[in-house]
């Protein structure tokens, strides 16, 4: 996909400007997090730390996701950037008063949220580098993550390039939507010159119904068998990287939902291996319960073929193959042709991607459900280490730690 051009203006200017007065209220004794359990919604997730907090938090009930193209001249203006971007996410995650602003200046914030940010709202922002911001542009390419690659295309694939890849992914979580699109807002006012969208998809999640993990739009209950972010070691095991990042894959999967209602109930759970009702899977009573494989050789309870078998067949083989999965539903209306277009804005966090998710994604191919969903986009990211503290900022190991132009 072409690079959108770049209006020059004060560019670095701009950058440098946003950064120095915007910042100051953003709270920087903000005490460090280590690993983050899940929280309830709205709560508040401590912006410092090892590791970028919101990677471990579950769903909020809305969210934004926009994949970036940098457009900083030089690796100096990539580093305005990324401080730009630290200094303004510290302040929307911790809240505040703006700044006063001249009488002849705008606003100092849009005030879709009233005359100050409420951290209590609980803005969740997610910061990861693609694989084409390593390339030659700002002398990147010997310091890239070793195992982030640019997306492939798999087999049920039908990759749209305008949907696929970028520079950066941002991704906004909070429990409203005004607060999401406020944080959208501000990120890329104070921004401008340094980035901009290169394609963005707006999601929801939906509270239990009736209790439990929340549905897609299919009706089944999604991510039931996500591992359990309280445990520390299994985090390091599966979703964190020795520099304290992650690897972030997202795909942008539409749901043929119309053609999806007309299939009778037991054909639809067959081809998921859960019960639609309860989530649990088609052996047992609970949505927790563990299928029992061992007991179902032939597949005549819960199908060789259906979606959790193939994606988890709980063998010694595929036990580190687990992903933090960390999905939301959308809707974008119609399409030309009149019909439904909503989906599911899939998410998940692995250590190793090729080892993880291609891994379960080739044994997917072919599956039943495939005649039902369409991948369209989404991209590989690397997922920065977390902002330590009032000093640090992201990216910061990686641009002070390399020489060249």
């Amino acid at each position: 996909m072409r690079r959108p051009a770049v209006t020059p203006l004060h560019r670095r200017g701009f950058l440098r400007g946003a950064a120095a007065g915007l910042g100051t209220a953003a709270g920087l004794g903000t005490a460090a997090a280590a690993d983050v359990a899940d929280r309830a919604p709205l709560t508040a997730v401590p912006f410092h730390g090892k590791h970028q907090a919101a990677v471990l938090t579950p769903p909020a009930r809305a969210t934004v996701l926009a994949a970036l193209d940098v457009t900083a001249a030089d690796r100096a203006e990539l580093a305005d950037l990324l401080r730009t971007l630290t200094r303004r996410a510290r302040f929307l995650t911790d809240g505040g008063m703006p700044p006063p602003a001249g009488i002849t200046a705008p606003p100092p914030d849009s005030g879709i949220l009233g005359p100050r940010v409420p951290g209590e709202d609980a803005v969740r922002i997610t910061l990861s580098a693609g694989a084409s911001l390593f390339d030659d542009r700002y002398g990147l390419a010997p310091h890239a993550p070793r195992l982030l690659r640019t997306m492939p295309a798999f087999p049920d694939d039908d990759l749209d390039p305008a949907w696929c890849h970028g520079d950066l992914a941002l991704q906004l979580c909070a429990d409203n939507t005004d607060t999401v699109l406020h944080a959208l807002r501000d990120l890329t006012r104070h921004t401008r010159g340094g980035m901009q969208i290169r394609w963005r998809l707006d999601g929801f999640t939906g509270p239990p119904r009736p209790t439990g993990t929340p549905r897609n739009l299919f009706g089944f209950k999604d991510g039931i068998a996500n591992p359990d972010v309280r445990d520390a070691r299994l985090m390091r095991r599966l979703v964190w990287t020795d520099t304290g990042g992650s690897h972030l894959v997202v795909r942008l999967i539409r749901m043929h939902v119309e053609f999806w209602d007309r299939v009778t109930l037991a054909e639809q759970e067959r081809m998921l291996g859960r019960s639609r009702d309860t989530g649990a899977p088609l052996d047992g009573d609970h949505e927790t319960d563990t299928p029992r494989y061992a007991h179902d050789p032939t597949g005549e309870v819960i199908p060789l073929d259906s979606h959790i078998r193939l994606a988890a067949p709980r063998t010694p083989d595929t036990d580190g193959q687990q992903l933090l999965r960390r999905s939301y539903s959308y809707d974008r209306g119609v399409d030309a042709g009149g019909n439904l277009d909503m989906g599911l804005l899939f998410c998940c966090y692995q250590r190793d991607p090729e080892r993880q998710f291609a891994a379960v994604q080739k044994r997917l191919a072919g599956e039943p459900l495939a005649d039902y969903v369409t991948p369209f986009g989404g991209g590989y990211f690397f997922t920065l280490p977390g902002v330590r503290d009032g000093a640090d900022w992201y990216g910061r190991a990686l641009l002070e730690g390399v020489s060249g132009p």
